[in-house]
């Protein structure tokens, strides 16, 4: 086997299924086939927003198409204690859209179903329960999966691609050699413990609240992000228009006490918090949380033939929802690399991926720097600092040759992000 990718999730699947179009033979290896757990209002309360950068990846995956993606035209921020708003629209850029947003179970299970249809892919279900990097390959033993009912995403459902189900039936370890493997199994990664990678932490101190909600108002496609004392509040549009995806950043206690309210309750704090921005809130999905950090890895490619991406080589703060979209960062560029080597070539031949790994963790550092920046910026209490900051903000308004290439970095369309923006 040429690729072993070890995480089933949006990077590992389009990693994938990317890799699989260039011509090289991919197994994709996870605990279990996706579930879908839809809340209150029929949809997921997990949501990611993609870029245009990261749907030009997915297009290159074969899979854009298979997702059910809503976009979002604009985007407002301001904060509490300030007079002064930032809008970002598309029409700046001379484009319909900024960006969409995704909900991660479908988008994940519409991946897995891309990948019965891919004739170079595979899939093996059960978790990671050794690595053994050699010369010329690695070595996987992967545990038998777990043993599935008949309600489960590994069943007839019909979520997992038809290898997956036959798979979900193996007894006993199954044991496979891949020339790369490419970890892309989240914050907590296995490939990651299993090789020892040193992984730099900070914590944030915050949690995340996240939740779905519907507002008198229609969204009209646009997302809305205030600063408030305690941490950012970002309203993302979903696919009904009144409903919008809720992701809030605060204090543990006030996360805590926020967890136990009634929904009348909570939907009147979430309403006074976004100064009603889109009418008062109605109603509010179960809620999530979640404690936020930033993490690093020492290195993205711990062995020649092993690389770590997504949230397995990085963790981001979800202020400017940019953890998936560094992601598919990290997939385009790994393609790039593939492509330069070719089908029936060694894709972990000694020094190939050494400029990758450079790149990719440079780039890291500068997103959680950014990221960092930003939530202290907004956390500044002095009348001064406050000051000077809202007539930053108007000016930066104002000034329309910056406010453009900012929307272009936040594409993933500029030149800190790789690209060009006439790409």
């Amino acid at each position: 086997m040429d690729v072993a990718v070890v995480g089933g999730g949006l990077i590992g699947a389009t990693a994938a299924l990317a890799a699989s179009r260039l011509g090289f033979e991919v197994a994709v290896i996870d605990r279990a086939a996706p579930a879908l757990a839809p809340g209150r209002f029929g949809m997921d309360i997990r949501n990611v927003a993609v870029s245009p950068a990261s749907r030009a990846v997915l297009e290159t995956a074969g899979v854009w198409q298979a997702l059910e993606a809503t976009a979002y035209r604009r985007m407002q921020v301001w904060e509490e204690r300030g007079t002064a708003m930032m809008t970002f629209d598309a029409a700046e850029v001379q484009r319909a859209e900024l960006g969409w947003i995704l909900e991660n179970g479908p988008a994940v299970a519409a991946l897995w179903q891309c990948l019965q249809e891919a004739p170079r892919a595979a899939v093996r279900l059960g978790a990671l329960e050794a690595l053994e990097t050699g010369p010329d390959a690695v070595t996987l033993t992967v545990a038998a999966p777990p043993v599935a009912d008949s309600g489960s995403a590994g069943s007839a459902s019909g979520l997992a691609p038809a290898g997956a189900a036959a798979d979900a039936r193996r007894e006993g370890p199954l044991r496979l050699r891949a020339r790369l493997v490419i970890a892309a199994d989240g914050a907590r990664s296995r490939v990651r413990e299993l090789l020892g990678v040193a992984v730099s932490r900070s914590a944030l101190r915050d949690v995340a609240l996240a939740t779905l909600v519907r507002t008198e108002r229609g969204h009209d496609g646009v997302a809305y992000q205030r600063f408030l004392r305690d941490g950012p509040l970002a309203l993302l549009p979903s696919a009904r228009p009144d409903i919008s995806s809720v992701v809030w950043s605060q204090a543990p206690a006030v996360a805590a006490r926020r967890a136990e309210l009634d929904d009348a309750a909570f939907c009147a704090e979430i309403g006074r918090a976004c100064e009603q921005c889109l009418g008062p809130v109605l109603e509010a999905d179960r809620r999530l949380s979640f404690p936020l950090q930033q993490a690093l890895v020492a290195r993205f490619d711990p062995h020649p033939r092993v690389l770590l991406i997504g949230d397995a080589a990085r963790v981001l703060h979800p202020l400017a929802g940019l953890g998936a979209n560094v992601g598919f960062e990290d997939v385009r560029e790994l393609l790039a690399v593939l492509g330069s080597v070719g089908p029936g070539a060694d894709p972990g031949s000694a020094g190939l991926w050494r400029g990758f790994a450079r790149r990719r963790r440079a780039r890291a550092r500068f997103m959680q720097d950014l990221m960092a920046g930003l939530r202290r910026a907004y956390a500044l209490d002095n009348p001064l600092l406050q000051f000077i900051r809202n007539t930053g903000v108007d000016l930066l308004n104002r000034t329309a040759p910056i406010k453009r290439q900012i929307i272009v970095e936040a594409m993933g369309l500029g030149p800190l992000a790789g690209q060009r923006a006439g790409r």
